[in-house]
C-alpha cells in the first residue's frame, strides 16, 4: 500500500491515540508538576512520587512513556514524516505553476555558471524547459521560439545530426533533444531546420552491424542510442526497415531474467533503458516480441510502496525523474497488452497507482520557488523539472483522443497537458510533424553501417553528451 492519505490518516490516529492515553494519564495523578524529560523538548504533567519510583526520569507510566516514545519518533526520527502527514490531511497538494513557469521562463535566456559543465547539453537545455513550459500549457513568444530554432541551427553539424553545441561533434542524445525542440515549437522555421537528407546519413554513420546504435562515432553502444535513432528517424520521416534491419532482436536481447531491459545484452534492468528499449520496439512495431507479462510485472514493483514515486533499480531509493522514465512504460504495456487480447484491463486506469505518484510529485517534489527535484533534500534543475512533470501528466490522463479519462489530484488547477508516452512531446506536436514530414519523400542514402571516414571525435565534448538521456 503507498502512502496517501488514508495511510497518513492511520498514522495521525496512532499519534492522537496515545497523546489521548496521556491524557487519561494525567486525571489519574495527584498534585501534577511540570518537568522536561531528557529531550528537554515537552513538558509532561506528571506525580513526583511515580516521578521518583519510574527507573527512566520522567516515564511515569505505560501511558505517557508511550506518548512520549511516538512523539520522539515524529519530531526526531522521522520529522519529514510528520510534516507529510499534516500535509496530506489538511492541505490540498497544489502544483505551483507560476514558480514553475518563472523559473522556466529565465532558464531559456539566462544560465547560470552552475551550469557551465553542460556545455554540452544545450539542445537538452532547450528540450527540457520548452516540453515543461507545454506541458504547463505556458504559450511559447514567436521571438523566443525563432531564437531557439537559430541556436539549434548552430548546433546542427555539417556531416548531419546535432551536437551538444555549437562547433561539436554530432551525438544521438542530442539530436534527439534537438528534434523534439524542434517539433514543440511546430512551425515552418523549425522543421526546416532540420536537414533530413544529413541526418540520415549520420544515422548510418552510427550504425554497427548487429543492429545496435553507437551514440557518437567512436563512441559507446547501449539501448538509448537505439531509441534516440528510432525516434528521430520516425519524426522526420527518414526511417526505412534496412536501417534498422537487426535492430529488432539485438534489442530483444537486453531483455533480463528480472523483466526489465538493461544498456546492453547481460546487464542489470534500468528504468531509463527499458523505457528507451520498449519505446524504440514500439516505433518498430515489435514490442509484442518482448516478454510482456514479465516485463508488467518488473516494473510495478518498480513503484515503492511508501513514498508512491518510483525507483530505478531494485534497490534503490525512489527519484522523481522515474515518474517518466517507469511510469511511461504502462502506456506502452497497456496499449501492447490490448493488442495481445488481454481482456482484464481496465478502460479508466493505468496498470499503476496513479494517484501515489501525483502526490510524491506535488508533496516531495516542488521546490517552493519553482522548479522540480530528484527528492526532498535535493536541489532542483530543468531535467528533473521535465520528467517530474512528464511523470505527473501521464498519471493524470488515460487513453488516447479516442477514448480519454482523467484522474487530477487536488484542484484542476494541477491539470497538464497530455504527453505522448513514446516520444515525451504532445501528442498534437507528434500528429503535427508526422503530417509535415510525411507530404517529404524519404531520402536515399546508400550506405553501409558502420563510422564514416571522418577523423573520429576524441575531446571529452561529445562523450559527455552521452549522459544527457539520464535514465
Amino acid at each position: 500500500m503507498s502512502f496517501n492519505r488514508a495511510s497518513a490518516k492511520s498514522t495521525l490516529h496512532l499519534f492522537l491515540l496515545c497523546f489521548k492515553l496521556f491524557k487519561v494519564h494525567l486525571k489519574r495523578t495527584k498534585k501534577p508538576k511540570l518537568i522536561y524529560t531528557k529531550y528537554n523538548t515537552i513538558p509532561f504533567k506528571v506525580n513526583t512520587a511515580q516521578r521518583m519510583s519510574c527507573p527512566v526520569r520522567g516515564f511515569c507510566s505505560w501511558s505517557s512513556s508511550c506518548f512520549v516514545l511516538v512523539v520522539v519518533v515524529f519530531l526526531v526520527v522521522f520529522p519529514k514524516l510528520f510534516e507529510l502527514c499534516v500535509l496530506c490531511l489538511f492541505f490540498r497538494p497544489t502544483l505551483l505553476r507560476e514558480q514553475h513557469y518563472q523559473y522556466l521562463k529565465k532558464g531559456l535566456r539566462h544560465l547560470s555558471d552552475a551550469y557551465e559543465c553542460l556545455d554540452a547539453s544545450r539542445p537538452w537545455l532547450c528540450f527540457w524547459i520548452l516540453h515543461s513550459l507545454e506541458l504547463l500549457e505556458e504559450p511559447i513568444p514567436s521571438a523566443v521560439a525563432s531564437d531557439v530554432c537559430q541556436f539549434l541551427a548552430r548546433c546542427q553539424s555539417p556531416t548531419g545530426g546535432f551536437a551538444g553545441g555549437p562547433g561539436q561533434h554530432a551525438h544521438l542524445a542530442p539530436t534527439y533533444a534537438a528534434v523534439n525542440a524542434l517539433c514543440i515549437i511546430g512551425t515552418d522555421e523549425a522543421y526546416n531546420v532540420i536537414n533530413r537528407e544529413k541526418l540520415l546519413d549520420f544515422l548510418w554513420s552510427v550504425k554497427q552491424p548487429d543492429g545496435s546504435f553507437v551514440m557518437h562515432i567512436g563512441g559507446e553502444v547501449d539501448v538509448r542510442s537505439a531509441y534516440c535513432a528510432a525516434s528521430v528517424a520516425s519524426l522526420t520521416n527518414i526511417l526505412t526497415p534496412k536501417l534498422f534491419e537487426g535492430t529488432t532482436s539485438w534489442i530483444l536481447r537486453c531483455q533480463n531474467w528480472e523483466g526489465g531491459l538493461s544498456g546492453v545484452p547481460g546487464l542489470e534492468a534500468h528504468g531509463g533503458y527499458t523505457f528507451c528499449g520498449t519505446a524504440a520496439l514500439v516505433i518498430l512495431g515489435n514490442e509484442h516480441m518482448l516478454d510482456l507479462k514479465a516485463l508488467l510485472r518488473w516494473v510495478i514493483s518498480r513503484q515503492m510502496r511508501f513514498e508512491g514515486g518510483f525507483q530505478g533499480r531494485c534497490n534503490k531509493l525512489v527519484d522523481g525523474c522515474y515518474s517518466f522514465w517507469q511510469a511511461g512504460l504502462l502506456p506502452l504495456l497497456h496499449r501492447a497488452l490490448y493488442n495481445e487480447g488481454e481482456s482484464a484491463l481496465s478502460r479508466q486506469r493505468w496498470m499503476f497507482e496513479q494517484q501515489a505518484l501525483q502526490e510524491y510529485i506535488l508533496l516531495c517534489c516542488q521546490n517552493p520557488t519553482g522548479g522540480l527535484l530528484d527528492k526532498p533534500g535535493k536541489s532542483r534543475d530543468f531535467y528533473h523539472t521535465c520528467y517530474c512533470l512528464s511523470g505527473l501528466s501521464i498519471a493524470q490522463h488515460f487513453g488516447n483522443m479516442d477514448h480519454h479519462h482523467e484522474l487530477i489530484l487536488g484542484k484542476e488547477e494541477n491539470r497538464l497537458a497530455p504527453t505522448h508516452p513514446v516520444y515525451n512531446i504532445c501528442p498534437e506536436k507528434v500528429a503535427q510533424a508526422l503530417q509535415h514530414f510525411h507530404r517529404l519523400p524519404v531520402p536515399e542514402v546508400n550506405r553501409q553501417p558502420g563510422a564514416s571516414g571522418e577523423d573520429r571525435p576524441s575531446d571529452a565534448a561529445a562523450a559527455s553528451s552521452s549522459a544527457n538521456l539520464q535514465p
